[in-house]
């Protein structure tokens, strides 16, 4: 994996704007994701990460126990208006295209094609460009952000001041465990001692838009994922 200057930048943004690094929402993966509410609610766009969120990482397939919830994703929000946003597939490592190609081919949506690494300004703005020059365009409010890592896709959601951002805890595979449990400990503490902002979006609303826990097929069960069970009891 290459090294990626925005994601080692992003902490230092933590230290004067630290619940950049909460989520809105916190689950298991998108099996627990009630896609209809969030339809309901208004949003109408979304934004998801590949790796240890949709599939293996450095596989294209989709893993195979999120298909049904992947193609009630497609359908409640339209193949068009589902974007996969990804720090390998699509950007200057993608030599040529050919791992979006095949990731858009496998998943049934389209790949940005973005040169910076997320959760870089300049990424969004390539998120902001996709969905402003649709068919019938998706604002900013209208959108979710969905992704497993903090310091890419949570920091990204919340720097764009608008989307929702939703946290999946599930690890498909084991991968920067350390980052991980570093990532989680972040957010206990942020959420425990910062004061939310105006702009926060909080409140019991947001429970609607998670069913009951759905058992995953993850890793053992280890420090990490004792951190993240504390961390799927909250709804923030």
């Amino acid at each position: 994996m290459p090294l990626n200057i925005p994601g080692l930048l992003a902490p230092f943004q933590l230290i004067f704007y630290p619940r950049l690094a909460l989520p809105h929402i916190c689950v298991k993966d998108i099996r627990q994701l009630d896609l209809q509410a969030l339809r309901r609610a208004g949003y109408r766009g979304a934004v998801f990460d590949k790796d240890n969120c949709l599939t293996i990482p450095h596989q294209d397939q989709l893993v195979p126990e999120l298909k049904e919830a992947w193609e009630e994703c497609k359908e409640t929000f339209g193949a068009g208006n589902v974007l996969i946003v990804s720090n390998s597939a699509g950007t200057y490592l993608d030599a040529g295209g050919i791992q979006s190609e095949s990731v858009s081919h496998y998943l049934g949506v389209p790949v940005l094609f973005h040169k910076s690494l997320k959760p870089a300004y300049s990424c969004i703005s390539n998120i902001h460009t996709y969905f402003s020059t649709l068919p019938a365009p998706v604002n900013a409010n209208e959108l979710i952000i969905v992704g497993d890592r903090v310091f890419t896709d949570v920091i990204m959601a919340n720097r764009i001041h608008g989307p929702l951002a939703i946290w999946t805890t599930g690890v498909w595979q084991r991968e920067s465990m350390a980052m991980r449990l570093i990532e989680s400990k972040l957010v206990l503490a942020v959420r425990k001692w910062s004061k939310p902002r105006h702009w926060d979006l909080t409140g019991p609303n947001l429970d609607q838009f998670v069913k009951k826990r759905v058992q995953a097929k993850v890793s053992k069960k280890g420090v990490l994922e004792s951190v993240l069970e504390r961390l799927a009891s909250w709804r923030s």
